[in-house]
C-alpha cells in the first residue's frame, strides 16, 4: 500500500473519476436511486477500509466495480433475508422517488428490459457498457473466460433488442386499434 497521504489524494481522485459510472451500474442493477446511492456509499467505504489490498497492476475502475458487485450482492441478500423473516407482515417500504436519474439518456422501457435479463447477462452487459470495462477486465472480474463475456454481451444485446421491440409493438397496436375505431365510428 502506498503511503497514506498520497493514497488519500489518489482515492479522492478515484471517487471523482469513477463515482458517476459506479452509480450508473448500481442504479441499473438495482433499479432504485436510493438503493444505488446506499450501495455506492458502501462501495467507497469498503474500498477505503480495504485499500491495503489494492493491486496496482489492476485498473482502479475494475477494482471498484468488483467491490460494487459484492455490495450489490449483499444488498440483494439482505433484502431476501428480510423478506423471508418478515413474510406477509413486512411493512411496506416508505415512498421513494423511482424517477430514473438518467431518464434523458436511458428510457424506462430500457430499464424494464434490463430487469428482464437473467442476472449474469445483465451484470456482464452493465460492466462492459455502463462500467466501461474491457471485455477482458469484465472476464477477470467475474472469474469467467473471455469468450463467455463476449457471448453474454452479445446475447444481452440481442435480448434487449427483442424486449424493446416487443414493448414498442404494444403501443403501436393500441394506437392502430384506437385510430381504426375512430374511422369506423
Amino acid at each position: 500500500m502506498p503511503n497514506f497521504p498520497a493514497f488519500h489524494d489518489q482515492f479522492e481522485q478515484w471517487a471523482r473519476d469513477h463515482a458517476e459510472v459506479l452509480y450508473r451500474v448500481a442504479f441499473r442493477l438495482l433499479g432504485d436511486a436510493h438503493h444505488a446511492e446506499d450501495v455506492l456509499q458502501e462501495t467507497f467505504r469498503s474500498a477505503w477500509t480495504s485499500r491495503h489490498l489494492y493491486d496496482e497492476a489492476r485498473s482502479e475502475r475494475a477494482w471498484l466495480l468488483a467491490i460494487l458487485r459484492r455490495r450489490v450482492a449483499d444488498h440483494w441478500r439482505r433484502r431476501s433475508d428480510r423478506e423471508k423473516t418478515l413474510g406477509d407482515d413486512a411493512p411496506q417500504p416508505a415512498a421513494t422517488s423511482d424517477r430514473d436519474p438518467f431518464e434523458d439518456e436511458l428510457s424506462g422501457p430500457l430499464q424494464r428490459a434490463l430487469e428482464r435479463l437473467p442476472t449474469e447477462l445483465r451484470e456482464t452487459l452493465l460492466l462492459v457498457v455502463v462500467g466501461e470495462l474491457t471485455h477482458q477486465e469484465a472476464a477477470d472480474l467475474q472469474g469467467i473466460p473471455l469468450g463467455t463475456v463476449l457471448s453474454r454481451v452479445s446475447r444481452s444485446r440481442k435480448r434487449l433488442r427483442e424486449f424493446l421491440l416487443e414493448s414498442n409493438s404494444t403501443p403501436q397496436v393500441v394506437r392502430k386499434q384506437a385510430g381504426g375505431s375512430r374511422r369506423q365510428g
